[in-house]
C-alpha cells in the first residue's frame, strides 16, 4: 500500500488521500458521464434513461473501486451503460465513446499542471517570508503533484488495450469483425488477471514506465507557457 512507504510523512499522506477523495468524487463521475455524454451526443439515450448522464458521484461510485483507489491509488466507477446498436457506426462510436473517458482524466492532469508551474513560476519570483504561507504552497505542490500522478495513471490504466478497459473499444477499430466475439470473449478472466498483476506489483513496472513518458509530455506541453520547457 502506499501510505506505508518508507518516508511518508503524515502530512504527505493526508494531501495524497485528499486528492485520491477529490478524484474519486470529482473525477471520475466525470469519467463517466463523458462516456455517456458521448454515446448521447452520438445518438445513444442508454445513460441518459439510466440516469447515468449526471455528474452526481453517487451515480458513479463503486464502493469495491473506491476502496481500492484509497488503498492502491488503482480504482473503477460503475461503468456507464452503452448500447452500440445505437450508434451509426458501431466500432466508431464505441471508441468515440471510450476515449472520453481517460481524455477527462489527461485534461485534469494539464489543468494541474499549469497550476503547478504557475505556483512555481510566480513563486519563484516572490519574495514569501511567512512560514506559514510557503508551507501552505508546499502542500498545495503536493496535492497538485499527487493529482496529477493518479489522473494520468489513470487514463494510461484505462488506455489499455484489455477488455473491458477504454482501449479495447478503440483496439475494435482495427479488429475484423469476426474477431471481436473471441476478443471479448474472455473479458472476465483477463480482468482477474489484470488485477492480480496490479495487487502483486507485475504490472506496477510497465505502467509506472507508459505513466512516466505520458507525464514527461505533458509536462512539456504544460512548462511552455512560462518558459520551463526543456
Amino acid at each position: 500500500m502506499w501510505f506505508l512507504q518508507s518516508g511518508m510523512t503524515l502530512e504527505i499522506a493526508l494531501v495524497t488521500i485528499a486528492s485520491t477523495l477529490i478524484t474519486i468524487f470529482l473525477v471520475m463521475p466525470i469519467h463517466e458521464w463523458a462516456h455517456g455524454f458521448v454515446a448521447y451526443k452520438l445518438g445513444d439515450n442508454t445513460a441518459k434513461y439510466s440516469g447515468r448522464l449526471s455528474l452526481n458521484p453517487l451515480k458513479h461510485i463503486d464502493p469495491l473501486g473506491a476502496a481500492s483507489m484509497i488503498l492502491f491509488r488503482f480504482g473503477w466507477a460503475k461503468p456507464v451503460p452503452v448500447d452500440p446498436r445505437n450508434f451509426k457506426n458501431p466500432k466508431i462510436g464505441m471508441a468515440l465513446t471510450a476515449i472520453a473517458g481517460p481524455a477527462t482524466n489527461l485534461l485534469a492532469a494539464l489543468i494541474s499542471m499549469i497550476g503547478f508551474f504557475s505556483i512555481y513560476y510566480f513563486g519563484a519570483t516572490a519574495v514569501v517570508k511567512d512560514e506559514f504561507v510557503i508551507k501552505i504552497i508546499s502542500f498545495v505542490a503536493v496535492f497538485l503533484i499527487s493529482f496529477i500522478q493518479i489522473n494520468v495513471g489513470l487514463a494510461v490504466f484505462n488506455l489499455l488495450p484489455l477488455p473491458p478497459l477504454d482501449g479495447s473499444k478503440i483496439l475494435a477499430v482495427f479488429l475484423p469483425d469476426k474477431f471481436i466475439y473471441k476478443y471479448y470473449q474472455y473479458e472476465t478472466y483477463v480482468m482477474l488477471a489484470v488485477f492480480f498483476l496490479l495487487f502483486t506489483n507485475i504490472l506496477t513496472g510497465p505502467l509506472n514506465f507508459l505513466q512516466n513518458l505520458v507525464l514527461n509530455a505533458m509536462m512539456q506541453l504544460a512548462a511552455m507557457p512560462f518558459g520551463l520547457a526543456k
